[in-house]
């Protein structure tokens, strides 16, 4: 049976959406409600914050990576037993892929049939706001916006403005949350920081929890949540798993904290057993691994503990030259590298080195946003010709980014030869979820299986 949904969302990035969603989960944990979050998207970093913070599960939901078929069947699956699926939209609810509403907040609602709450900024507002309401849940015959949430509005103005929305626009305004500096999120490039970069965060979120209590309908809300309806997803058909449960090595710390849970949990299904390890303070790969999994996340800022780890880097130089099987996306692309440096040549670290290639600081925003990758020739992950979703966001770039793929933008022109790809390696800035073509964990977990079988020679 579907849990209870409600999607979270905004007129545009920057209006609270993070904030309030952080504010009704840590409020229904207290209340023993059982919440399951998700975010949608490619984004990593909100759902740290769901799970490693608030400890409520959370997933990505992305329909460019999955489809409508998947995102149904993973968002029942991620439910199951939850008082309330909780989802975070993404920008503003209308906003997808080049102008269009592919893959956006609202697309995701439309496919879930899960009803969406508008967060505004209630700053400086008055009359205008219900104009804004309107329009917004207008846009769209089917936009799904079945109320609305204010977001630094003070007490004294918000009976004033909720009648003012209620009355113009037939909406319900389900509360709102006043401006709370000491319970700011900070951001950076990626987003918001690191879960675990945060002085007092777990004290923070309870503070919101508290005010979400005060002056949020928390119950309101869990009944307009209880009025979506049955999700009844297709089942989806995946590969055969692989026999003998071969050891992949997933990079796990600060350095290295950017994986889609539903992803490594699919390894898992398709026959691995995966072992996290620490880049920053592990000596040695984990007994026994056949396959090495290394995610993205922030390894220029911990360059130089990453370096001073001679005998792990050394250990993963020789392995991936001698058919370890591979995956590196993104940071873990550019810990392969010879050295980690900026263009002004202040820094210099020494990485891996199982490319000839160094990656330099570029002080902006490269190549950004969703891809359609296709294989130029066979390789670990998919044979010549094959196709799968992925995503770029990244500062950093490379004297060797690789051409075994080629990137091309949905609905553009614009395209690109990036990321290197052997029988054992997948390796460039490009990053992907394996449920977007099981196929992926299937044959990554294959290869390790044969690496074992090999080392038992």
């Amino acid at each position: 049976m579907s849990a209870p949904r409600l999607l979270l969302c905004a007129s545009a990035s920057g209006g609270g959406k993070t904030t309030v969603t952080c504010a009704v989960l840590q409020a229904l944990m207290d209340r023993g409600v059982n919440p399951v979050a998700f975010k949608c998207g490619p984004d990593y970093i909100d759902p740290m914050f769901h799970s490693e913070i608030i400890g409520a599960k959370s997933r990505n939901l992305d329909l460019f990576f999955l489809g409508a078929d998947k995102t149904r069947y993973l968002l029942e699956q991620n439910s199951a037993g939850a008082g309330l699926a909780l989802i975070e939209g993404v920008m503003g609810y209308y906003d997808g892929i080049a102008m269009s509403h592919e893959a956006s907040a609202y697309h995701l609602a439309r496919v879930t049939q899960t009803p969406a709450v508008l967060v505004l900024d209630g700053r400086g507002s008055a009359l205008t706001i219900a104009a804004v309401v309107k329009g917004m849940a207008g846009f769209r015959p089917d936009s799904g916006i079945r109320g609305v949430i204010l977001n630094r509005v003070s007490p004294m103005l918000y009976p004033r403005l909720k009648a003012c929305i209620e009355e113009e626009t037939g909406l319900a305004v389900y509360g709102y949350l006043p401006s709370l500096p000491d319970c700011t999120l900070k951001s950076r490039h990626l987003g918001l920081v690191t879960a675990g970069e945060v002085a007092n965060l777990k004290e923070k979120l309870h503070k919101l929890a508290a005010q979400a209590e005060k002056s949020l309908d928390l119950d309101g809300l869990l009944a307009l949540a209880s009025s979506a309806p049955a999700l009844d997803p297709k089942p989806i058909d995946l590969p055969e798993p692989v026999e003998g449960a071969p050891v992949i090595a997933v990079a796990k710390d600060k350095a290295f904290c950017f994986y889609y849970a539903d992803g490594l949990e699919l390894l898992e299904r398709m026959g691995a057993r995966l072992v996290e390890f620490s880049p920053l303070a592990d000596k040695a790969l984990p007994e026994g691994t056949c396959g090495l999994y290394l995610g993205g996340g922030y390894p220029e800022e911990f360059a130089r503990e990453l370096a001073d780890n001679h005998s792990l880097l050394r250990e993963i130089h020789d392995k991936i030259l001698h058919g370890l099987p591979t995956v590196a996306e993104c940071g873990g692309f550019l810990y392969l590298h010879r050295h980690l440096g900026d263009a002004d040549g202040r820094y210099d670290w020494h990485m891996a080195g199982a490319f000839s290639g160094d990656a330099h600081n570029t002080g902006r925003l490269g190549r950004f946003g969703y891809v359609t990758l296709t294989a130029q020739k066979d390789g670990l992950l998919c044979r010549a010709g094959e196709s799968f979703p992925a995503h770029e966001f990244h500062y950093w770039d490379s004297t060797t980014p690789g051409a075994d793929f080629h990137a091309q933008k949905p609905q553009s022109d614009r395209g690109w030869d990036c990321a290197f790809h052997s029988p054992t390696l997948y390796a460039g800035f490009p990053h992907f979820h394996f449920w977007a073509r099981p196929e992926l964990a299937r044959n990554f977990t294959a290869a390790a299986r044969r690496y074992m079988q090999e080392a038992l020679l």
